[in-house]
């Protein structure tokens, strides 16, 4: 009788694969790199193929390996999918919700969204991870992630399966303290030039944008300072320390929470946000939801 597929060994696989090497799988699995080294090699023995080519010091899956990957999917996919399908059968469990948000995500945008879960028919309990685009893909990848807030789409050639959800665009507002907005609205955006200027960081897709429009126009902002965190930024913006700017959707919140002054708006910068949802035979409930939410927030703001 053939020996059956250890499953073990499919997952650890599978995490290496995902996260490129075996150090970060070991991180992830809280299991000794010389463990998951030895039970690879356990596991194409037992296929009778190697699953991976080595390039330096990285592991790169070859055509078998993404072969096995693909399949390492679907399990995956489908014991998620069972162990959701039984919670929804007691009627005295909640329903999970697992929710990632990009961190550039505007939080006050984000909440605006996610609030929508609590409108399902069963009791939800809603779980909220932040992170960067790449870690938050490994947990979709890994079935720990129902549905991710994201500023740019899962891009062609990346091995998850996954679709994309376009939620809506927006240009972007700047602000000023109330002591300076009225002279720099009047010769907006000219009157960005040479003055302080707050700007966001490379996580961002934002700032590229940003400096090609500043480049187009031949406007030459004085960067200050520069941040991962949008809210610190607008508080040194409150601050009178420079000029900053996000997107329009949430402009009536900066200016009545910060207490700052918008001083023109470009729609030449757009900024795009998309839901990422995993491709499963059974969705959760709320994926749809928060999808059809969003949108509607988009086109009732933007309108």
């Amino acid at each position: 009788m053939a020996q059956q597929l250890n499953y073990n060994h499919l997952r650890y696989f599978y995490t290496v694969a995902n996260k490129g090497s075996i150090a970060k799988a070991s991180e992830l699995l809280h299991i000794s790199p010389q463990t998951i080294s030895g039970q690879l090699t356990v596991f194409e023995n037992y296929l009778g193929v190697k699953l991976f080519d080595r390039k330096g010091k990285r592991l790169v899956m070859n055509d078998m390996g993404k072969l096995v990957y693909s399949y390492a999917e679907d399990i995956f996919a489908l014991g998620n999918e069972l162990q959701q399908s039984l919670k929804a059968q007691d009627a005295s469990q909640q329903v999970v919700f697992n929710i990632g948000v990009i961190d550039v995500i505007p939080k006050i945008l984000a909440v605006n969204i996610l609030e929508n879960s609590f409108q399902l028919e069963d009791p939800t309990k809603l779980i909220c991870r932040e992170g960067d685009f790449s870690a938050l893909l490994s947990e979709l990848a890994l079935n720990k992630l129902d549905l991710i807030l994201s500023d740019r789409p899962l891009t062609p050639g990346v091995p998850i399966r996954a679709y994309n959800h376009f939620l809506g665009e927006c240009g972007l507002s700047f602000y000023a303290s109330n002591k300076v907005a009225k002279t720099l609205k009047k010769t907006f955006p000219q009157s960005l030039h040479q003055h302080p200027f707050l700007i966001c960081g490379d996580k961002s897709n934002q700032k590229i944008n940003l400096q090609s429009w500043f480049d187009q126009e031949q406007i030459y902002p004085t960067t200050v300072a520069e941040f991962d965190d949008s809210a610190m930024m607008k508080y040194f913006g409150q601050s009178g320390y420079g000029v900053f700017c996000t997107p329009s959707i949430i402009e009536a919140h900066v200016t009545q929470q910060y207490g700052v002054s918008v001083i023109g708006r470009t729609t030449q910068v757009t900024e795009r946000f998309y839901a990422i949802s995993p491709e499963r035979k059974v969705k959760h409930p709320g994926v749809k939801l928060l999808v059809e939410a969003a949108q509607e927030i988009f086109t009732n703001v933007m309108d």
